[in-house]
């Protein structure tokens, strides 16, 4: 397995990955190709109080490891280059043009965090790069007539957020709703809670209070969200300030219905950090398969998920929601490279992106299959409520989503 330190070197140390076609001459629209590899780059937050996402990166750096190992693709390889850039957008963009301009890069893939990628969205696109898979769950990257070069992968937050809202409305119609958000990266989930509330039960909705990513906790405006008399509380944060809401809530005394938002549904980074007991009750939803759920065990897709952890991540990694929902995405990228076949321009890469077709993989929950059109950049537009009972996640009710 590769260590941190080599993470952040580069392109010596980056790992080798992924290949595709017999397709040699390396043309003006197509750089980051050889007879024998293809580069690709990212950035991640492997320093910082996001951190905990730094799973994402070594899960794909991984990935890309296992598909060299069984041959590649089509023969080619790739150098994944991964950089960390701690989720701050001026170093993401400092990064992005490294390995776009001196690196070159064929394509940026799965670089994580909103502002980060919104940060550097207009430069790929006015150059013509894709940035795949955006490593984000908000609205704004899934715009294929304004922004052609940028894919989501996950559900967006906006459409999670409805699906709170029309939880609460079946099950707490009287409920008193406050909401805790990162700004300016979770601001769709206020858009979508309202969306999903509609103007009649507007009022319910009793206090938003939002946090700086630079603050040091978010225990102030826990006590004011309580203070507002909110008895149904929506956390959309980053894993660090997601477990100090969950923990300080319970200590406090504070017991309302509690929605998580995904990103930070992870048992490994986020809940066992803000205590088992403190997180029982805990609501979320999901598009993958949780690695903590006993249902999964006998599972053919789980049980490819736990042999490639146990080759290539660490045990912690393996409960990890995030090394999950990043192994998807790497699978997903595979895909991409097959259907580009010998054409691997990046105009081929952007037009297969947006061309995937009923794509199956082991870590999805059954029922969700991936699908992209050029006026569809969602690949991933169903998910399924969960509740924590104190040691795993529970699914409950059905498919929701389109």
């Amino acid at each position: 397995m590769l260590s941190r330190r080599s993470l952040l070197q580069s392109s010596a140390g980056a790992a080798a990955c992924f290949a595709s076609g017999t397709w040699a001459a390396k043309a003006a629209n197509a750089p980051g190709f050889t007879d024998t590899e293809i580069k690709i780059g990212q950035t991640m937050p492997y320093s910082g109080p996001a951190s905990a996402y730094g799973v994402n990166g070594r899960t794909e750096v991984a990935y890309c490891k296992m598909t060299n190992e069984m041959g590649g693709v089509n023969g080619r390889k790739l150098n994944l280059i991964s950089l960390d850039d701690g989720l701050s957008p001026p170093k993401t963009v400092e990064q992005i043009r490294r390995l776009i301009e001196l690196e070159q890069v064929a394509f940026i893939f799965e670089t994580l965090g909103t502002a980060s990628n919104a940060a550097i969205r207009p430069y790929l696109n006015d150059n013509k790069v894709p940035q795949l898979f955006v490593a984000s769950g908000d609205s704004m990257f899934g715009d294929p007539q304004h922004y052609p070069w940028t894919i989501g992968f996950y559900p967006n937050y906006r459409s999670e957020a409805r699906n709170y809202a029309r939880h609460i409305l079946e099950t707490k119609p009287d409920a008193k709703i406050a909401v805790l958000y990162q700004k300016p990266a979770f601001v769709d989930y206020l858009a979508g809670l309202r969306d999903g509330l509609g103007a009649d039960h507007a009022a319910m909705l009793v206090k938003e209070v939002s946090y700086e990513f630079s603050e040091p906790t978010v225990d102030s405006q826990v006590f004011t969200l309580q203070a507002a008399g909110a008895d149904t509380l929506i956390i959309a944060a980053t894993p660090k300030f997601a477990a100090q809401a969950i923990r300080k809530a319970y200590d406090i005394g504070w017991a309302p219905v509690r929605y998580l938002g995904y990103p930070s549904a992870s048992i490994a980074t986020v809940l066992k950090p803000a205590g088992l007991d403190k997180s029982k009750g805990l609501i979320t939803a999901f598009f993958a398969k949780d690695p903590t759920d006993e249902r999964w065990k006998d599972d053919a897709g789980y049980k490819q998920w736990a042999a490639f952890a146990a080759k290539y991540l660490t045990p912690v990694d393996l409960i990890d929601a995030n090394a999950v929902d990043s192994f998807c995405a790497a699978a997903t990228l595979v895909q991409v490279l097959k259907q580009c076949g010998g054409d691997l321009s990046r105009e081929n890469i952007m037009r297969q992106a947006a061309n995937i077709k009923d794509l199956e993989l082991p870590m999805l929950l059954p029922g969700i299959k991936i699908n992209t059109s050029p006026d569809r950049f969602y690949p991933i537009r169903q998910m399924q409520l969960a509740a924590f009972d104190g040691e795993s996640w529970q699914l409950f009710g059905d498919l929701i989503g389109n």
